[in-house]
């Protein structure tokens, strides 16, 4: 299950020291965002425990996207211990996702 974010927890959540923490960076009106969320939706199904993963809507939560440097969406960042570990940038096919996020489990 992936689960909405916002500025006002960002920090918060990120801090999960047991799981790695992914956030997808997205907007409604992005057509790539559109195509990775339910990429990420299966994912997070497949990894169910292993990881966290989370969406956080760029336009209505502009300081964790500025914080973290997003200038294109989608933006994926994995982060591990409280930091950033890996950023995707662009849709990417699940595999390929997965793939990555795996790495840091």
């Amino acid at each position: 299950m992936v689960n909405e974010i916002k500025d006002t927890n960002f920090s918060e959540v990120i801090e999960e020291k047991k799981v790695p923490v992914i956030v997808d960076f997205w907007a409604p009106w992005c057509g790539p965002c559109k195509m990775l969320g339910p990429v990420m939706e299966e994912i997070s199904d497949e990894l169910d425990g292993k990881s966290k993963f989370y969406k956080l809507n760029v336009d209505e939560n502009p300081v964790s996207s500025m914080e973290y440097n997003v200038a294109s969406i989608p933006t994926v960042i994995i982060f591990k211990d409280g930091k950033p570990a890996k950023t995707l940038v662009g849709f990417r096919p699940k595999d390929a996702v997965k793939g990555v996020i795996e790495d840091y489990i």
